[in-house]
């Protein structure tokens, strides 16, 4: 079986609050973890178990290539931990392909709830969640993003994500190339205890536009009034 494990958005925070209170329990029984960096993983592990420096990891990051490898002690019986360096595994992490491929061979899936800061963000910015988008990250071209963005369908809500070094400059652009009347949301350091969350028209946005800093953000948009 594989166990789809969630984790914190950030590593500071306690556990006790945010994960399942069973996840200690399955992690112990663990043969195996599946993660993206191993340092990230025996330091997860490690909150849980004492045997987190005995249990075998092996990587799946943007590096790997197929998922052949992982099947073989999975199909023996054996239990492994899919994890993410933060949040929920797959979702804008690796892992999709792992799945359908245990599926079609009858290997059981479990997942767990946890944090995502996609959901967390949509659910923060108090923009319509009933037809939502989550396109990951956007295109590293300005004009590419220009594009992308003046081409968004306007009858429901889009999420997107950046790498924290770049927040301001996504923000910046997402200012720059949207409507006056769009709604854009950011929700940063979310679950943090200076979790910052602003919901407001471009046109707003334009007369203020703060400096955020190298943090982890989500930006909701949405034409919508």
């Amino acid at each position: 079986m594989l166990f789809l494990l969630p984790n914190l958005l950030d590593e500071s925070l306690d556990h006790h609050a945010f994960l399942p209170p069973n996840l200690g329990e399955i992690i112990r029984s663990l043969d195996g973890m599946i993660a993206e960096s191993e340092r990230a993983a025996r330091r997860y592990m490690k909150r849980f178990t004492d045997r987190f420096r005995d249990i075998p990891i092996l990587l799946l990051n943007e590096h790997t290539k197929g998922v052949e490898t992982f099947l073989p002690p999975l199909q023996k019986g054996e239990k492994w931990g899919l994890l993410s360096d933060g949040g929920l595994p797959v979702l804008a992490d690796p892992g999709a392909p792992l799945i359908r491929r245990l599926h079609s061979l009858k290997v059981p899936v479990q997942t767990f709830p946890g944090p995502s800061s996609i959901i967390y963000a949509l659910q923060l910015s108090g923009l319509p969640a009933q037809n939502f988008t989550f396109h990951g990250y956007g295109p590293k071209e300005e004009k590419a993003l220009k594009e992308k963005l003046r081409t968004l369908p306007k009858d429901h809500t889009h999420i997107f994500i950046e790498a924290p070094y770049r927040t301001d400059k996504f923000l910046k652009n997402l200012v720059y190339n949207l409507q006056d009347e769009t709604n854009l949301s950011v929700s940063w350091n979310i679950t943090l205890p200076d979790q910052g969350i602003l919901t407001q028209k471009i046109a707003q946005w334009k007369k203020t536009l703060p400096t955020l800093g190298k943090v982890p953000a989500v930006f909701v948009v949405c034409g919508k009034k």
